[in-house]
């Protein structure tokens, strides 16, 4: 009888299993890799005469070799010495195809094939009748009658068998019941999700991990439709692969799904299993997660489209603000030389305004492309979001109202803050937008911690630490998914043309994650959107005096040469050095430069551009200079600055467009009168 801890229709597979092995005509020994037996049936036992007793789970080889050296099969000899040899060879089986003669006369035809992992199964066929036919042919009604005689024996064993196999099929259930465990533990412990689905579209069978996956108990998934199991959302998305499934076709897609408030991604592939007759009575679920995968496709995407705006920015930079040199230059000049005439001055005002925006819509472009370098510093939000909110009030409509929310304490994080502000400008502005009939904008701030395991730090993209947490929430419109998954990609914009670039979310994001920070965005339609950004907290800074500024310094009457490729910017940079009383020599490039030092020894001070055409740029033109005329003042100018160093190397390095005063300062510096 079955053994009672199993289930009966195991117990059925398992004596069926061992009946039709004791059915073969073929012996059958399995011995593992420690070299004990696991499978065997009744002609291995009877081809080589083995007894009863030693048909057993666990019998060891040795015991049968043993047997065999003691009752002489191999020969005269010492037994044990016999027993060791043939154990020695067992433990580097080899497959092979051997005969052997037994005592009794029988020939054996053994066949042994190593197993994978250890171990070794062996076939023994009784090929005497063979040999006979082939040799004897005349004995042919003899062999007929002995092969009869012995298939009765086998058969007339078999059935005296029956009655002690309960015993057998205990041990060999038990040994089937230890594997089955290690296959289950296998598959509920490797990262994929299994699953069986039948053709009513219910769970036969899923692993440990995919009831995990859809936060599921263990062993609850048998049994329930998938529809309740991935649930309405994804089953929109995997409905008719299911179907296409059941029809017999092999698929592969991805769907997402939100899980413990996050949206993760998976990858499955339906394997349809398809009978005989050519049903598909089901088919598997092979599913892994590619969430991970998903982000990094992303910030990839995301990179690759900051190297482009990087690009662009990068190569209209120099030419852009070359312009607003000559601009921002020849009205400054003309507003210092009328100073009194208010008609001059209602027009240059403006324009100087404007040309200045450029200025810094070009410094914030380099930022966002992380081609200009930050200047970050201890900045109490506090303050910086009080003072704020008093600009964004005046620029707002009466029926909006702003309400500000700082936590108590010190809330110092290390920023740029002048593109902090512009960044939170461009929220709030944002937020006005979204409310045309009025509403509630708020900004608050507070200290918080990302701890390593919290899916916020995951999801804002920063190492672990404590942050200072700004928030811009409005109860305005609202953005569509679509809306949402592109709101920070750059020129994406839904307003009309005229009102919006595309560029604030863009350019506030890559100042963030410059920062060392993280910014989210939470929307949905009619019910407003908040955006939240964390920034690195730091300490808050020492007291420090007010410096006065440095007047300007007297002018000295050095002779200067002036190295600039552009026409126009050579005449702004001129004037300025002629109102600051130096007398200006001109050169068209670094070549022409570089003869007249040589041959003009009245030179006491270099201003020369960057970037230029020939073969020195200005970088390369100073550090000449510098080994040729050691007491050669020397100060860079440049539209755009390649290294985020560039300010800590021996020469200054005026960014255009600049001041008169700022290139005085300059001269100062390269003077060895002021620190950089």
């Amino acid at each position: 009888m079955p053994h009672a801890s199993l289930p009966a229709d195991q117990s059925n597979r398992l004596a069926t299993l061992q009946d039709g092995l004791d059915l073969l005509d073929q012996g059958i020994s399995v011995f593992d890799r420690d070299l004990r037996l696991v499978a065997w049936n009744r002609p291995f036992l009877e081809l080589l005469g083995f007894p009863d007793e030693l048909g057993r789970i666990g019998t060891p080889f040795a015991d049968f070799i043993r047997y065999n050296a003691q009752r002489g099969e191999y020969g005269p000899g010492d037994a044990e010495s016999q027993v060791a040899e043939r154990i020695a060879e067992a433990r580097h089986f080899v497959a092979h195809v051997s005969e052997r003669r037994r005592p009794n006369g029988r020939l054996l035809l053994l066949r042994g094939e190593p197993l994978p992992h250890g171990g070794f199964v062996t076939l023994y066929s009784d090929i005497t009748e063979q040999r006979y036919l082939e040799q004897l042919s005349e004995h042919q009604n003899l062999q007929l009658d002995e092969r009869v005689r012995r298939r009765t024996a086998q058969l007339e064993n078999a059935n005296a068998n029956l009655r002690q196999a309960n015993a057998e099929k205990e041990r060999i259930a038990a040994a089937l019941g230890r594997s089955e465990a290690r296959l289950r533990l296998i598959n509920d412990t490797i990262p994929i999700l299994i699953g069986y689905v039948d053709r009513q579209q219910i769970y036969q069978y899923a692993n440990k991990g995919y009831a995990d996956w859809y936060c599921l108990p263990a062993g609850s998934v048998i049994g329930r439709s998938v529809l309740e199991v991935v649930g309405p959302e994804v089953y929109v998305q995997v409905g008719e692969h299911v179907r296409r499934a059941l029809s017999g076709e092999q698929i592969s897609y991805e769907y997402r799904m939100l899980r413990h408030g996050q949206t993760v991604f998976a990858h499955s592939t339906l394997v349809p299993e398809i009978g005989s007759d050519g049903d598909t009575h089901g088919f598997f679920v092979f599913s892994h997660d590619i969430t991970e995968q998903k982000r990094m496709q992303s910030a990839l995407l995301q990179a690759q489209k900051m190297e482009a705006i990087g690009r662009l920015t990068g190569g209209l930079a120099h030419d852009f603000n070359n312009l607003l040199t000559v601009i921002i230059g020849n009205l400054a000049a003309l507003q210092d030389h009328r100073p009194d005439d208010p008609g001059i001055a209602d027009f240059v005002s403006p324009a100087l305004q404007s040309a200045r925006r450029g200025v810094q819509l070009i410094r914030r472009l380099l930022t966002y492309s992380r081609q200009q370098p930050l200047e970050p510093q201890a900045v109490d939000i506090g303050q910086l979001i009080g003072d704020l909110a008093r600009l964004i009030r005046r620029s707002l409509p009466d029926n909006i109202v702003v309400d500000c929310r700082c936590a108590e304490g010190d809330l110092f994080a290390k920023v740029d803050p002048a593109q902090l502000e512009s960044a939170l400008l461009n929220f709030a502005l944002n937020a006005r937008d979204a409310m045309p009939q009025g509403g509630r904008l708020t900004i608050s701030a507070d200290l918080t911690e990302l701890p390593a395991d919290a899916p916020e730090t995951a999801e804002f993209d920063v190492a672990p630490g404590n942050y200072i947490a700004i928030a811009v929430a409005d109860d305005g419109c609202g953005m569509d998914p679509h809306t949402l998954a592109h709101a920070c990609e750059p020129f994406f914009t839904t307003k009309r043309l005229g009102l919006g670039n595309g560029l604030g979310l863009a350019m506030a994001q890559g100042f963030i994650r410059q920062s060392a920070g993280g910014m989210r965005i939470r929307s949905e339609p009619e019910r407003g959107t908040q955006v939240e950004i964390v920034l690195p907290q730091t300490a808050a800074p020492a007291s420090r005096q007010a410096v006065a500024e440095t007047p300007l310094p007297e002018a000295s009457g050095d002779l200067v040469l002036l190295v600039e490729d552009d026409e126009n910017v050579r005449r702004v940079v001129r004037q300025q050095l002629i109102d600051l009383g130096h007398p200006v020599i001109e050169a068209e490039n670094a070549s022409q430069a570089r003869d007249m030092v040589r041959h003009i020894p009245d030179i006491a001070i270099v201003v020369s551009d960057v970037l230029m055409p020939g073969e020195l740029n200005g970088r390369q033109l100073a550090r000449l200079l510098r080994r040729e005329c050691p007491s050669m003042r020397i100060v860079l100018m440049s539209g755009y600055t390649e290294d985020e160093d560039a300010r800590g190397r021996d020469f200054p390095i005026l960014a255009k467009p600049f001041l008169r005063q700022e290139l005085a300062r300059a001269l100062q510096r390269a003077a060895g009168e002021e620190t950089p």
